[in-house]
């Protein structure tokens, strides 16, 4: 009896330690295949879980000032490219389009009046030539005239010497020759003041077609001032640019906006991409058209795949607003990240119409 208690209490140490000793064997063997699969697939991919998904944002921002008549959509609500997103009070705008149009009817009137005095300028000048010409007509007979009582003057002098005419004839010939003479001295100083009187006209004729071309130019200028109040008038009604979904809507009827404001923005979803910051020693092998799965936190299990397409031409922190100086003295070496971009392969694949901007992901870059 003593000899059987014996032998079982020499076996169990042994029964242990071959138990201890294959429970070691695996876990040295789970480790190592571990450890090997893990180096092989550092070798072949790299992973962050620093991205993110990102999207095309419009904001919804009004170019005039006014109070807001009406707002026709809620937050979240899907919109088409040319919906009527927000109305405002109109009323003002439209008191500035019949101004600018008033002025505009002014301004034609103004060129219409401009035109009519050159017209009746121009006819004046050919009043003033007709004039001079005839003036000069009776000029050119008016010296006939002297010529002729000239000559008969002559003659009447020299015989009034020897008593052949009477003292009387020589006299009528001598008056005939100065009233002669008289006209064509008359008849000279019509045809210089006339002369005076067609340069007169011609110079404001000059003058009206200047008005003309001002009064041309004046119109051109409200044209463009109908043309951009009517532009302002349609800035009234804001629409959306692109199809996507209304962000929070801050905006309530009656508000008063200012242009360049914020009211509230449109996430486009014509395309979206992930956003992965990787560690600037991931990168020695990464290239542009890498194939990789992307797993979003929202949608565990499913495993979307992409392609990276561009690198970030900067780290991210050298876009920050306060960027690292290096040169300083109390400098920290960090490890950088740089933001690469990476679009899905298939976007039109409905799982990935579901997903949102902002989301987590994890990245997974083949890189054989």
């Amino acid at each position: 009896m003593e000899q059987q208690v014996t032998m079982t209490t020499v076996n169990e140490p042994k029964k242990k330690s071959k138990t201890f000793l294959i429970v070691l064997i695996l876990l040295v063997v789970f480790g190592a295949w571990f450890g090997i699969s893990k180096y092989t697939h550092a070798q072949h991919h790299e992973e962050t879980d620093n991205a993110h998904i990102e999207a095309n944002i419009s904001p919804v921002i009004p170019r005039v000032a006014g109070y807001v008549a009406d707002v026709r959509v809620r937050d979240n609500q899907p919109v088409k490219k040319g919906d009527t997103l927000v109305v405002l009070d109109d009323r003002d705008l439209r008191l500035k389009v019949a101004q600018a149009e008033a002025a505009l009817a002014t301004a034609k009137s103004n060129l219409g009046a401009a035109e009519a005095t050159t017209t009746a300028a121009t006819a004046n000048i050919g009043t003033a030539r007709a004039s001079v010409s005839t003036i000069d007509a009776q000029i050119e007979t008016a010296k006939v005239s002297v010529w002729r009582t000239q000559k008969d003057y002559e003659r009447y002098a020299n015989l009034v010497k020897d008593h052949s005419v009477t003292q009387q004839q020589y006299e009528q010939a001598l008056a005939a020759k100065q009233t002669a003479e008289r006209q064509l001295q008359v008849l000279e100083e019509q045809r210089a003041q006339a002369a005076q009187q067609t340069r007169a006209v011609a110079t404001q004729s000059t003058a009206t077609s200047s008005q003309v071309g001002v009064a041309a130019t004046l119109i051109r200028q409200r044209e463009v001032d109908v043309e951009n109040a009517r532009l302002n008038l349609s800035y009234t009604v804001i629409t959306a640019q692109a199809d996507g979904l209304v962000s929070k809507v801050s905006v309530q009827p009656g508000q008063y906006i200012q242009p360049g404001q914020s009211l509230f923005s449109i996430v486009l979803n014509d395309q979206l991409w992930v956003i992965g910051n990787f560690k600037e020693t991931q990168l020695d092998k990464m290239k542009l058209g890498q194939k990789v799965s992307v797993h979003v936190d929202a949608f565990p299990g499913h495993a979307f795949e992409a392609r990276v397409t561009s690198f970030s031409p900067a780290t991210g922190s050298s876009f920050a607003l306060l960027p690292p100086d290096n040169a300083t003295g109390n400098f920290v070496k960090v490890v950088q990240r740089l933001p690469v971009k990476i679009e899905f392969a298939n976007p039109s694949d409905p799982a990935v119409k579901q997903l949102r901007a902002g989301m987590n992901a994890e990245l997974d870059v083949h890189l054989d």
